[in-house]
């Protein structure tokens, strides 16, 4: 351990700038003007993963985004780990809001700032990390596979999945894509929410009218969305909607002054639903109004709507089937339109949710790994109230291989949001945990 720490101390340097030098690629799938930058950054990954030594190397794609395919041999009798990672990024909302350029990396204090510092260029930084700390020979099988999709939803992931499982066959599979518990506290990720999205039109009219001649009388669209919407949570903000899955959350403490604090919430906004926050946040259902389609307020005028349309987003608790959820949610949607008010609902994308028994010898090594990087401190299994679809694929697709969903972010990580960041110590106990573990599942098997 003392030389691996060493090794990785020393390493440590160029992996921060070579992940700086990702960042500065906007590599925004979502986006299509950046879709060359989505192909210039599998380029460099590509490049990073030759150059760290990899016996083979290249870049694939299955009608999406390219991802990269890098693969180090076992030893003879050594087990193989397959590392995730993806090199796409969320866009950036209004550059303006930010601290520093979203693409520009920064350091301030003791983070890194960034779009993609933390979700998931500085997972793939990690495996870098890891596998450099070994001088570009674990002791077990590396397979490194890195995404370029995973902030548009996977959609080609599966066909690649598919494509090259011989390549892709690992006995230990290891997803850097999620957090830990607090700074300083590791965690596996045991459980995570699928989701679910439509979009619901409320239409009233044959054409917009005057409000004064007919307001009073004539429901809007608008106003009559409003309150189809509202119907989806009970008064005190529980879910309202029938049929819906609920499980049992990990039993830990989440104090509400840390839960404000990490939350953003505004002094005196009160909670909503019933129930822990553990298990309000990871095992049971949630549902949001993404966005609302109407006129702004610029451009309003005395006019009720003819029609208006909302995107709405559920999370699914762990257990639960999506689809089933997409039905319950529609079928109320479409049950509970105010004034007669036409109502259409347009399914939208699903994920299932995930949940893993973290028993066995993988999960062993995985917890003396990060015990150690985090000098004693015993790792948490916890929840995950977002959503990673993709990692019920991989079990499907990958049934003997054991699944450890680990990564970089902490609660004050602010992923898909304004000022995203990356805690540097932390990461340094993160590649350091990753190189353990490579060492320890050789071992296991031994």
């Amino acid at each position: 351990m003392a030389d691996l720490t060493a090794r990785l101390n020393d390493i440590l340097p160029s992996v921060i700038d070579d992940l700086e030098g990702l960042i500065r690629i906007p590599s925004v799938w979502a986006q299509p003007e950046h879709h060359d930058d989505v192909r210039r950054s599998a380029t460099e990954v590509e490049r990073l993963l030759r150059e760290a030594g990899f016996a083979s190397t290249r870049i694939v794609e299955a009608g999406g985004a390219p991802a990269v395919i890098a693969h180090h041999p076992a030893p003879p009798g050594a087990p193989t780990v397959l590392l995730y990672a993806h090199h796409d990024v969320q866009p950036t909302g209004d550059p303006a809001q930010w601290t520093s350029p979203p693409f520009e990396p920064t350091r301030r204090g003791d983070r890194l700032y960034a779009r993609g510092a933390a979700d998931d260029k500085a997972g793939l930084a990690a495996h870098l990390a890891a596998f450099r700390a070994h001088d570009g020979n674990p002791p077990v099988g590396v397979t490194v596979f890195v995404e370029g999709e995973e902030e548009s939803g996977s959609p080609s992931l599966v066909a690649l999945l598919e494509q090259y499982r011989d390549e892709l066959t690992a006995d230990a599979i290891v997803i850097a894509d999620s957090a830990n518990w607090a700074i300083g506290v590791p965690a596996l990720t045991v459980t995570l929410r699928g989701m679910v999205d439509c979009v619901v039109t409320v239409r009233t009219l044959g054409h917009a009218v005057h409000s004064g001649i007919w307001g009073g009388v004539v429901p809007d669209a608008l106003t009559t969305l409003c309150q189809l919407l509202a119907t989806m949570h009970d008064a005190d903000g529980s879910v309202a909607i029938e049929g819906l899955h609920r499980g049992t959350a990990a039993e830990l403490d989440y104090p509400e002054d840390r839960f404000r604090a990490e939350s953003s919430v505004l002094p005196g906004v009160e909670q909503i639903g019933r129930g822990s926050i553990v298990q309000r946040l990871w095992a049971e259902p949630a549902v949001s109004v993404l966005a609302i389609d109407s006129p702004s307020v610029a451009e309003a005028s005395n006019t009720l709507a003819a029609s208006a349309r909302a995107k709405i987003g559920m999370r699914v608790a762990p257990g639960g089937d999506a689809t089933a959820h997409l039905d319950a949610l529609a079928a109320h949607l479409e049950a509970h339109a105010p004034f007669g008010a036409h109502v259409e609902v347009e399914r939208g994308e699903t994920g299932e949710p995930f949940t893993v028994n973290a028993d066995g010898p993988a999960y062993d090594a995985a917890r003396s790994a990060f015990r150690d990087a985090w000098d004693g401190t015993e790792p948490v299994d916890m929840g995950m109230g977002g959503s990673i679809p993709f990692i019920a694929e991989f079990a499907r697709i990958f049934p003997e291989a054991a699944v450890l969903v680990t990564g970089v972010e902490d609660p004050d990580t602010r992923a898909h949001g304004i000022d995203e960041g990356l805690h540097l110590g932390e990461f340094a106990k993160v590649c350091l945990a990753e190189t353990l573990l490579l060492q320890r599942l050789a071992d296991t098997v031994r």
